[in-house]
């Protein structure tokens, strides 16, 4: 059923220009104008104004190409070069609209998907892996922030925890300035890739309620001051009084 609604979809969406550009040329014709000859002059025009219309063509050409190549869908969750992010509603005869988790619709031109880099989220496998990243105390217990990490995304909807290759984990990354880094690594389904703000902000509320539970510090940035030679004073001035 998934693989018939993207092909319909382009069907319609080609037959509808086809029946136009048929029923222009009919129209022309029972007007008793020589589609021929139009051709001629439509050439010599052509050649004027192709430059004024060569990003619509391009565009026009670019929906073709995606309703044919079907590397697009309706329903995809994409992220663009520019910067745009969100769910396609719309393929049309110029432009492509995407609706973000804003409810806000931006209309991108088609050659942008074409000539650009697109990251689409749901090509085939709906279910994606992503990492969250946070950081604890040095000198905790890793087995122990791995249990929480864990413990945090099973408590999540959506995310997968009964297979065996795709089960949550958590990952030491890095050795920060005040912080072991770690990673909690997860894979997601459909509903979750397709709101990735939201999704981060739910698993880092989740980290933090199991870290909290477990007496995990969370650090923050600090600095040790060394004085190798000399003396250091520090004058602490008395709080100052509010006048009422």
């Amino acid at each position: 059923m998934q693989s018939t609604a993207p092909a319909a979809y382009a069907f319609g969406r080609i037959s509808k220009y086809v029946v136009l550009v048929l029923g222009a040329m009919i129209g022309l014709d029972m007007m008793g104008l020589d589609v021929s000859k139009l051709a001629l002059v439509g050439g010599a025009i052509g050649v004027g104004v192709g430059f004024g219309l060569q990003n619509i063509v391009s565009n026009f050409v670019s929906g073709i190409i995606l309703l044919t190549e079907r590397s697009l869908k309706i329903g995809d969750f994409v992220d663009l070069q520019s910067g745009v992010r969100g769910k396609v509603v719309e393929i049309a005869m110029r432009y492509t609209r995407v609706s973000t988790n804003d409810l806000v619709d931006i209309l991108v031109p088609n050659s942008e998907f074409v000539n650009g880099r697109v990251t689409n989220w749901t090509f085939d496998d709906f279910n994606r892996r992503i990492r969250v990243s946070f950081g604890v105390a040095y000198g905790t217990d890793k087995e122990q922030v791995k249990a929480a990490g864990i413990a945090a995304a099973k408590k999540i909807e959506g995310i997968i925890v009964d297979d065996p290759r795709r089960a949550p984990d958590v990952w030491l990354v890095g050795f920060g300035d005040s912080a072991l880094n770690f990673e909690l690594v997860v894979w997601v389904s459909r509903k979750l890739v397709t709101s990735p703000g939201r999704t981060e902000a739910r698993i880092l509320w989740a980290i933090d309620d199991e870290l909290r539970a477990a007496n995990i510090e969370i650090p923050f940035p600090q600095r040790d001051l060394h004085v190798r030679s000399g003396e250091l004073r520090v004058k602490l001035d008395p709080p100052s009084s509010v006048s009422r």
